[in-house]
C-alpha cells in the first residue's frame, strides 16, 4: 500500500477516535412517557449534554460519555413534590433524590427565615451534592394563635423571621414588599380557624383581599392554605388562584354548584395532599412499612413510632370523626380517599390543574417515598397512571411558572428524568422501579 495513503488512513483513524462525545448522556432504545400526557413513544433515544435534552429520535445512537440501555425500560420525567416542609434538608434532600422527585415547593415551615431558605436553595444548585431544585413561598402569613403556630409550637417560630401575623391591613403593604425582594414565588396566606379546638376567628376577608391585591402589584402569586369549603370559598372570593390542600374540603357538585362554576372560571392549581389522610391511619398498620423498603432508607426516628399508645389512640380518633363526620360504619383507607379522589377527577376532567404534593414534614409522611405513596391513593380512587403522572410533572411545573424548562421531556428543557424498569402505566406502584435518576443532566447518586 502507497505509504501516503496508509498515512492519511491512519490520521483519519486518529481524527475519528480522538473527537469528543457529542452527548453527556444517551438513553438508548427507552420507552418514553414525556409527561405531557400524550402516548407512549416505544424505542427511542434521548441525547443529553450540557443538562438539557438535546434531541429525541429513533435513529443512530452516536457518541455519548455514558450511554445507558433503555431497553424495556421506561422513561418519565423528574417528579415535583408541590408541598414540603423539611426542618433537616441535607438529610431529606438526597432522599428526594432517591426516589425520583427532582424538584420540590416549600410552603414555608418554623425553621424557614430568609437564611434557610438561601441555604436550601443554595444546596438545591450543586452539582455534586444529590439535592432536588428548590422553589419555596414566603413565610407564613397568618394570624397570631391560628394555625401553623398553634398547631405545631416551636420555638422556631419568631414573628418576622420564620412567620409573619397579620394584625391589620395597614401593615400588609410593607410585608409583600418585604418579601417581594427574595425569589420566592408568592406569598403563603394561612386562612384556617383550627385545626386544633377551640378554634380561632378565621383571618377576616379584608385580610385577605389586600395580601391578594399586594401581591399582584408586585407580581407575586397567593398559595392559600385551606381547609374546608368555608375557607376554599374565601379564598376564591379574593382571586387566588393557587390552593394548597384539597383534604378537608368536600365538594357538593350539585349544592355547590355556584363555588364550583367558580373553580372552573378561575383557572386555578390545586394540590392534592392526599398523604395527610394516610398519615393519621399509619399506626393502626405497621404493615405499611413492612411492604416497602423504608426502613433501609430512613432512620427509625423519622419513619415515627408506630407503637406509641397516644399515636394509636390519635389514629382512632380519627376514623371516630369519619364515623360521625361522614357516617362510615367502617372507615377504611380506600372509601377514605375514594370519594375525595371522585372530586379530583371531576374537577380535572374540567380543565383543573390538579398538582401533586404530600405535606412532608408531618409524621408518617416522608420525603420522597410518600410522593409515591400520594400517587398511589389517586389510582386507588380510580385515577389513570398517565393523568397522575402528569399532576407530578407537567401540572406541576405549570403551577411554578416553570413549563419552559421543566416538568416534560423535551427539546430544549432541562434533563430531569427517572428511569424505570417497569411499566407506570400499568400501575403506577411501578414508579418505584428506579433504575436510574438523572437531575440537571447528570445521573444522581442513590442512597445504597
Amino acid at each position: 500500500m502507497n505509504k501516503y495513503l496508509i498515512v492519511l488512513l491512519l490520521g483519519m483513524f486518529s481524527c475519528e477516535t480522538n473527537q469528543p462525545e457529542k452527548f453527556d448522556i444517551i438513553v438508548s432504545n427507552v420507552n418514553l412517557i414525556n409527561g405531557t400526557g400524550s402516548a407512549i413513544q416505544p424505542n427511542v433515544n434521548v441525547f443529553i449534554r450540557e443538562g438539557k435534552i438535546l434531541k429525541i429520535d429513533s435513529t443512530e445512537i452516536g457518541k455519548g460519555k455514558h450511554v445507558i440501555d433503555g431497553t424495556n425500560k421506561y422513561l418519565i420525567p423528574g417528579l415535583f413534590d408541590c408541598h414540603t416542609h423539611t426542618i433537616d434538608y441535607k438529610y431529606d434532600f438526597p432522599r428526594f433524590i432517591h426516589y425520583g422527585v427532582t424538584s420540590i415547593f416549600v410552603t414555608g415551615g418554623s425553621t424557614c427565615t430568609n437564611e434557610y431558605f438561601a441555604q436550601m436553595r443554595e444546596f438545591g444548585d450543586s452539582d455534586s451534592l444529590p439535592a432536588p431544585r428548590v422553589f419555596h413561598t414566603s413565610q407564613h402569613f397568618t394570624m397570631q394563635g391560628s394555625h401553623p403556630v398553634r398547631t405545631y409550637s416551636s420555638s422556631n417560630w419568631v414573628e418576622g423571621e420564620s412567620v409573619f401575623f397579620l394584625k391589620d391591613t395597614l401593615q400588609i403593604e410593607s410585608l409583600v414588599k418585604q418579601v417581594a425582594q427574595y425569589p420566592i414565588q408568592g406569598i403563603k396566606l394561612t386562612i384556617e380557624e383550627g385545626p386544633m379546638p377551640p378554634p380561632v376567628p378565621r383571618m377576616p376577608q379584608v385580610f385577605i383581599n389586600k395580601v391578594v391585591k399586594e401581591a399582584q402589584k408586585n407580581d407575586l402569586e397567593v398559595f392559600v392554605h385551606v381547609s374546608d369549603n368555608t375557607e376554599l370559598e374565601m379564598a376564591l372570593k379574593a382571586g387566588i388562584k393557587n390552593i394548597l390542600h384539597f383534604t378537608g374540603v368536600d365538594l357538593d357538585f350539585e349544592i355547590d354548584k355556584k363555588m364550583v362554576e367558580s373553580i372552573y372560571q378561575s383557572d386555578i392549581s390545586w394540590v392534592t395532599t392526599l398523604m395527610l389522610d394516610k398519615s393519621f391511619m399509619y399506626p393502626l398498620h405497621p404493615e405499611w412499612v413492612k411492604q416497602t423498603d423504608i426502613e433501609t432508607i430512613y432512620s427509625p426516628s423519622k419513619i415515627g413510632d408506630l407503637t406509641n399508645p397516644i399515636e394509636i389512640k390519635k389514629a382512632e380518633a380519627y376514623l371516630d370523626f369519619f364515623r360521625t363526620v361522614y357516617g362510615m360504619e367502617n372507615p377504611t383507607l380506600e372509601n377514605i380517599i375514594r370519594f375525595q379522589v371522585e372530586d379530583i377527577k371531576t374537577l380535572y376532567k374540567n380543565g383543573v390543574n390538579m398538582v401533586l404534593g404530600t405535606d412532608t414534614g408531618n409524621t408518617y409522611i416522608l420525603h420522597g417515598h410518600s410522593l409515591h405513596e400520594e400517587m398511589q391513593l389517586l389510582e386507588m380512587g380510580g385515577m389513570q397512571p398517565m393523568d397522575i403522572i402528569k399532576m407530578g410533572t407537567y401540572n406541576a411545573a405549570k403551577m411554578l411558572n416553570v413549563l419552559d424548562k421543566l416538568g416534560t421531556i423535551e427539546v430544549g428543557k432541562i434533563a430531569d428524568m427517572i428511569l424505570l424498569n417497569k411499566n407506570p402505566l400499568e400501575s403506577i406502584s411501578n414508579t418505584l422501579s428506579i433504575s436510574t435518576v438523572i437531575n440537571n443532566g447528570i445521573i444522581q447518586e442513590r442512597i445504597n
